[in-house]
């Protein structure tokens, strides 16, 4: 399952000592956007479902970690959730997805390690360039990549260059390596500026999110089976230091919220690889 919280980028360089800085720490694009390194939680909860749904009830939390090293940026999410169903059973789910971007857009590395009740199922291991994404696992999985692919970091600046100039519609198509469908086009529609927002709460950095947001909802359609209705939909607000501070998924037959319950700065990544 693809998240839109792969938008969530990295904090600026500091350079120490008498070595030069990381020409690639430099050129950063997300320190020129004001995008800040994070680490977030978040509460799920099943927030509606139609009465045909063959979920009794969602519940659980993700983590999600975002920092930079010299020359690209880090993602990882964790999911563990607990699905359960009208007969009575409930299947607990965890997931653990990683993703290494670089900054030029050129190599894009992924993994994700799926489970079922402590049991692995899925696992999807590969790399991507601009034209083509290979997967080791599962072995031999090949997709070519149309021209003008994006990677998340790149989709999530394209964003925010859309927002800061105006406009309200942005389509494009992305590749983050979550499964093994491939590319999906993703509409963006970015309905209003965001009220300001209040969290009490020790665990949550008040003034990550003191910053000024937006009210987006993001459409996701499959690329190589096109249907007139969207696989699923998502309506976040987004920071413009790259913070997600809420979230909505709807799956058509029921829907959950991820709601925002720590959140803390990170250090710079390319900082502690040059000390190291």
């Amino acid at each position: 399952m693809s998240y839109i919280t792969n938008i969530i980028l990295c904090i600026l360089f500091v350079c120490v000592g008498f070595a030069p800085p990381s020409r690639a720490a430099l050129n950063n694009p997300t320190k020129e956007a004001g995008i800040v390194a994070h680490k977030a939680l978040y509460d799920i909860s099943l927030s509606s479902k139609k009465s045909n749904s063959n979920i009794s009830n969602i519940s659980g939390k993700m983590f999600y970690e975002f920092k930079s090293s010299c020359d690209a940026w880090i993602s990882n999410n964790r999911f563990d959730m607990l699905y359960e169903y009208p007969q009575g059973h409930a299947v607990r789910m965890t997931s653990d997805l990683s993703m290494h971007e670089s900054f030029d857009g050129k190599e894009f590395n992924f993994t994700v390690q799926r489970k079922r009740d402590g049991d692995l199922f899925e696992e999807i291991r590969g790399s991507a360039s601009p034209i083509a994404a290979k997967y080791s696992k599962p072995k031999g999985l090949i997709f070519e990549l149309p021209q003008g692919t994006l990677f998340p970091m790149a989709h999530t600046l394209s964003v925010l260059k859309k927002i800061k100039g105006g406009e309200k519609f942005y389509n494009a198509t992305i590749f983050d390596g979550s499964d093994a469908e491939g590319a999906v086009d993703i509409n963006s529609l970015i309905i209003s500026e965001a009220a300001p927002l209040s969290v009490k709460s020790d665990d949550v950095e008040q003034a990550l999110i003191d910053s000024k947001a937006w009210n987006i909802r993001l459409a996701f359609f499959p690329l190589n089976d096109f249907e007139a209705t969207s696989d699923y939909e998502m309506s976040i607000i987004f920071h413009e230091n790259g913070v997600i501070s809420n979230m909505g998924v709807d799956y058509g037959d029921f829907s959950v919220t991820h709601k925002l319950i720590a959140l803390k700065p990170l250090d710079d990544g390319c900082l502690n690889d040059i000390n190291e």
